[in-house]
């Protein structure tokens, strides 16, 4: 699997952090020093001088329990305990609560040129939040052919073959008050083993292609409310034309699911033909699925139904 980096400057401004030590030079331009791993370490086994199973890739978070247990130490300990920490090639030190900065942190910091910065939050809340924002920045990730928009607070991936009429339901969408987040090209990132999220390249965000005009700048033409820069994937709809020789589902009895990134997706298939509204059929198919999100199958309950008629168990 290929191995995605994010630089530390994009942490830093994610996370409004302040500055306590930053070397010079290229060592610390944190837009060309990298993270790459997703996990983060708050280094109390360290401090305590066990390094079997440690990871020097990951973020070093101190907080105020390793700043009281540091206190403890006589001066010398204390230096001889953080200079290994440094030594070891950690990629950088956030200190959380605006800890105290020992003078044995700088000089190490200094000695191996290690950044190290601060935040107010505390350190529940500064590990929740670089854990999020790397999981975004890190995560696995695809670029698929389709369209991603907003209806009714579900993300919908419409996919199909070129043509088949993606941009212009996504048009006719944006004038019922639905969403655009992505035209044609959707980049989708895996940042939890149950959510998919989609945005649109930085090329191509806010715009729509449609045969016979060509490109539409969304954004100005039906105003901000109409475009969204991420959403998640709660839904993937497949058009294809009409084919007389393919049954389709009548009831929804059955369900059927979409894989992007070994996440399956509920996926429906709507055939066109002429006539049929694809943004009507779009929103109800939205509101569907939140439905059955919920707990509620119309499908099951016409199937209750007709089991209790016919005098069966439903149990």
């Amino acid at each position: 699997m290929e191995q995605y980096k994010v630089s530390l400057a994009t942490i830093i401004k994610d996370l409004s952090l302040e500055k306590v030590y930053v070397p010079e030079g290229d060592r610390g331009d944190a837009e060309k020093n990298f993270i790459t791993s997703t996990e983060i370490n708050r280094p109390a086994l360290q401090l305590a001088d066990y390094y079997d199973c440690f990871d020097s890739k990951r973020i070093q978070i101190l907080g105020k329990e390793e700043a009281s247990y540091l206190a403890k130490m006589c001066a010398e300990k204390r230096r001889l305990i953080i200079d290994r920490l440094f030594a070891s090639g950690i990629p950088v030190v956030f200190l959380a609560h605006k800890i105290e900065v020992f003078p044995e942190i700088i000089a190490a910091a200094e000695k191996y040129q290690i950044t190290v910065y601060a935040s107010e939050e505390t350190t529940s809340e500064l590990s929740y939040a670089l854990i999020s924002s790397l999981n975004v920045h890190l995560a696995p990730r695809i670029t698929l052919h389709g369209v991603l928009v907003e209806v009714y607070g579900e993300g919908i991936l419409m996919i199909g073959d070129s043509g088949v009429g993606k941009s212009e339901t996504a048009m006719e969408l944006l004038k019922r008050g639905h969403r655009l987040i992505s035209d044609d090209a959707v980049e989708i990132k895996r940042v939890s083993n149950k959510t998919l999220v989609g945005s649109a390249p930085e090329m191509i965000r806010h715009l729509i292609e449609l045969r016979g005009i060509g490109l539409v700048d969304v954004r100005r033409i039906f105003g901000v409310g109409a475009v969204k820069e991420t959403e998640k994937i709660d839904l993937v709809v497949q058009l294809e034309p009409w084919s007389t020789e393919k049954q389709y589902e009548r009831l929804g009895l059955d369900d059927h699911y979409y894989d992007i990134l070994g996440l399956k997706k509920p996926t429906i298939t709507i055939p066109i033909r002429s006539g049929r509204n694809l943004a009507i059929i779009i929103e109800v198919a939205a509101m569907n699925n939140r439905q059955r999100r919920m707990g509620y199958n119309t499908a099951e309950e016409l199937n209750k139904r007709l089991m209790k008629n016919m005098g069966l168990s439903v149990d």
